[in-house]
């Protein structure tokens, strides 16, 4: 099902995709506590973590992204914009950096460098080593599993006051891992890797809030190890609004050149 974790090609390009990847919302109302029950079976807890699937339209707001690979720092605050299901768009200050990705398409450019991409989620399957689609990018920004979990068979137990998931049959070259959290029952951990390889892809949800009665995520980390080289990149989000609306304006500058990734 799953091949797992490529190896990261540039700083450069590993930061976009990321930006790219991790958008979200912060509100003044976090969510925290609750108690789990060992009664529930697997099953269960996953029916809960479809029924709480988020169901807005659209969102906006900001996201300060801050990422370090223990040589290399950067920190920066964008503009995020999304309609479920549609599209999802970002911006760095001033458009130097935009992102436009909707179901069939991956495109953003970089006026710095005078450069763009625009293509298919094939180069993002390839980067992360897993088939890449728009709905796992927009379950990953929602606290959603980015697998289908009610696709397989689940053994449960408890670990850090959260439900812990593994599969009952794992892949033989990767491994998959899920903590739920049992207030709202979203994603508290989602881990993919690949023991063999040295390869890891850890998503930690910190903390979740409420906004028009929605639970969306407030705070994200994200580890990706590739043999020596480990990547950090943390998330604080902020001014998040939902069901307003929304635009993606958004155009290739004339000039630039088309990179290949």
């Amino acid at each position: 099902m799953m091949k797992f974790l490529r190896t990261i090609k540039s700083k450069q390009i590993f930061t976009a995709v990321m930006i790219i990847f991790m958008a979200s919302c912060k509100s003044t109302k976090v969510v925290s506590g609750g108690t789990v029950d060992e009664k529930l079976s697997s099953k269960s807890v996953i029916k809960a973590h479809y029924q709480n699937e988020a169901g807005f339209k659209t969102l906006s707001g900001r996201v300060k992204i801050s990422y370090s690979d223990g040589e290399f720092t950067q920190n920066v605050s964008v503009s995020i914009r999304m309609e479920k299901d549609k599209a999802i768009w970002m911006s760095a200050p001033l458009g130097i950096v935009k992102a436009y990705i909707t179901p069939d398409r991956v495109s953003f450019y970089n006026k710095l460098q005078n450069e763009y991409f625009d293509g298919d989620f094939s180069y993002l399957s390839e980067l992360l080593g897993t088939d890449v689609d728009f709905s796992i990018l927009q379950n990953l920004l929602t606290g959603q599993a980015i697998v289908d979990l009610r696709e397989e068979k689940y053994d449960i137990d408890i670990s850090d006051d959260s439900y812990r998931l593994t599969p009952k049959q794992q892949g033989t070259l990767y491994k998959t891992l899920f903590k739920v959290e049992p207030k709202n029952f979203k994603m508290a951990l989602q881990q993919l890797s690949q023991p063999t390889e040295k390869r890891l892809l850890e998503i930690t949800y910190q903390n979740y809030q409420i906004l028009d009665k929605e639970i969306l995520p407030n705070e994200i980390m994200v580890r990706a190890i590739s043999k020596d080289q480990v990547n950090n990149i943390d998330l604080e989000f902020k001014n998040l609004e939902l069901n307003g609306a929304v635009n993606f304006p958004y155009s290739i500058p004339k000039g630039f050149n088309e990179i290949e990734l």
